[in-house]
């Protein structure tokens, strides 16, 4: 099973890429969200996470390999996680996947069955299954690091404990979420849970600061 590919990024168009690995060319499908952060990177090495399936009639005899890629290994699961819904396939998810990973599981944490809804593909009923099902699975997601926190040298581990003591702290979710964000928007480097939690309560000071004069 392929997991992995790195090569040059020959093309890039709708839900398709090809990389350029030596001789050979492979082409690999990716969601939109996936494409947007490619489109500066042509005839650039770029490394996906990768998905293999095989799409087809099987009773026909018509199976083809397919790769799905994306840039990391939490989207990657994600993914996988969102295709094990029932009526939602690996062609279904590819089209719905138009947000970026954290903006979906937050609209499936905080049961948003409106925003899901407005995802291509996703109905009001598959938007329900999806709640259901992912609901409690999909936190660590609504806390993914993007490349601008990374670039602040902030791992997911800091990102996901300090979730947790803030909400031990009598936080809610979507505060502790909000003050995190800012903190990480900063791009303050945070090397422990400590100087994260000082930076947002530094912050969250100004914020009451503000509002009281």
């Amino acid at each position: 099973m392929i997991t992995k590919i790195t090569g040059q990024l020959a093309a890039l168009k709708d839900d398709v890429l090809t990389l350029r690995i030596d001789a050979f060319e492979h082409e690999v499908l990716i969601p939109e969200f996936t494409r947007r952060q490619l489109q500066g990177e042509l005839n650039r090495e770029i490394s996906l996470h990768t998905i293999e399936y095989l799409e087809g009639n099987p009773m026909q005899g018509r199976m083809t390999p397919r790769l799905i890629g994306f840039l990391s290994e939490a989207e990657r699961e994600f993914f996988e996680l969102f295709c094990s819904v029932d009526g939602v396939g690996a062609r279904k998810a590819l089209r719905a996947m138009v947000r970026p990973v954290k903006e979906v599981a937050t609209a499936i944490e905080e049961q948003d069955a409106k925003a899901l809804s407005a995802l291509p593909g996703v109905g009001p009923a598959t938007a329900e299954r999806i709640i259901a099902k992912l609901r409690r699975k999909v936190p660590k997601f609504a806390l993914m690091v993007s490349r601008k926190e990374v670039e602040a040298e902030v791992s997911s581990d800091i990102v996901s404990e300090t979730f947790e003591v803030l909400r031990s702290l009598g936080h809610s979710e979507s505060d502790a979420r909000r003050l995190m964000d800012a903190a990480l928007a900063s791009k303050t480097k945070c090397k422990n849970v400590q100087t994260l939690l000082q930076v947002i309560y530094q912050q969250s000071h100004g914020e009451w600061r503000v509002a009281s004069g």
